[in-house]
């Protein structure tokens, strides 16, 4: 009688073998994971360097471009000397980012906005606004 048990994996072999395997897909989604977050910031980064550049260039005072451009070369600078920083990390720098530029975005439309021609007034309506 012939049979063909030599070579085979034991039921052990097979289930420590498919443990391994969900322990190494756990470790892949994480490095995924990390890997989007940091591909997301670094676009964003472009994304607003872009922007800088382009169409809001000659309607944004240079002072809020220079600033906005200073922290996305920041971040980038941070993003090339933490390459294994953790997806929080990375989702808190987008963060940063984000809330700077929005600011500076507001600030500079709310100055455009008060630096708008006013009306003449005469002296009385003046007096009368204290």
């Amino acid at each position: 009688r012939i049979t063909n048990d030599t070579g085979r994996l034991t039921k052990e072999e097979i289930d420590a073998m498919v443990q391994k395997a969900k322990e190494m897909k756990e470790v892949d989604d994480a490095a995924a994971t990390r890997v989007e977050a940091k591909n997301k910031l670094e676009a964003y980064v472009y994304s607003v360097k872009n922007t800088m550049q382009t169409n809001n260039a000659a309607a944004t005072p240079k002072d809020v471009v220079d600033r906005i451009n200073k922290a996305a070369d920041e971040t980038l600078d941070w993003v090339q000397a933490n390459e294994s920083a953790s997806v929080e990390e990375f989702r808190e720098k987008h963060t940063e980012l984000e809330k700077l530029v929005n600011a500076a975005m507001k600030q500079q439309a709310g100055g455009a906005h008060h630096q708008a021609p006013q009306p003449e007034t005469d002296v009385e309506e003046v007096d009368e606004l204290d």
